[in-house]
């Protein structure tokens, strides 16, 4: 991973948002989630929806992106229809290092929701990779770059539940 990579990724993540949504922006969060246009201008559809230019959904999604209100803005995908993985993971980290390792884990691009818990494994994310073995691979790196023991929790069962949070 390049310098500027981990220092675009360290500027992203773990970042609480600069400001609230206003009112558009509310409109805009609660269109898009579940129901994004498949077409060839899709932001289009959505400002014609809202009554906003095509422009103006792109430079609010942007501003929404830049400022932290959103943290993520696309599509999700069934990773092992693709021949990729999801896993579940936890590393038990002493407080005195709690900085370090949330650096160190959250450089990773393969890292995705890194939450901290009341637990014994005080720190959790999933690890998503373009193989299965790419789970075992990413897990080691981040024992080497951390000092501590990555558990990992395979999916047993897979379940849907559509989750929309109303902005």
């Amino acid at each position: 991973m390049s310098e500027a990579h981990s220092a675009a990724v360290a500027g992203r993540r773990g970042v609480a948002a600069k400001r609230p949504p206003d009112e558009v922006e509310r409109r805009l969060i609660n269109a898009i989630q579940g129901e994004f246009p498949l077409s060839e201008r899709p932001f289009a559809e959505v400002g014609a929806a809202l009554g906003l230019s095509e422009d103006e959904v792109i430079a609010r999604l942007q501003s929404l992106l830049d400022d932290r209100v959103l943290t993520r803005f696309g599509p999700m995908y069934q990773i092992e229809r693709m021949g990729g993985a999801f896993c579940l993971a936890a590393i038990a980290v002493p407080e005195a290092q709690w900085a370090s390792a949330v650096e160190a884990v959250n450089a990773f691009p393969e890292v995705a929701h890194n939450y901290r818990r009341e637990h014994a494994l005080n720190m959790w994310f999933v690890l998503a990779t373009e193989t299965p073995e790419g789970i075992a691979d990413c897990a080691r790196r981040i024992e080497a770059a951390t000092g501590l023991v990555v558990h990992l929790f395979p999916k047993e069962r897979e379940y849907f539940v559509e989750m929309r949070l109303v902005a």
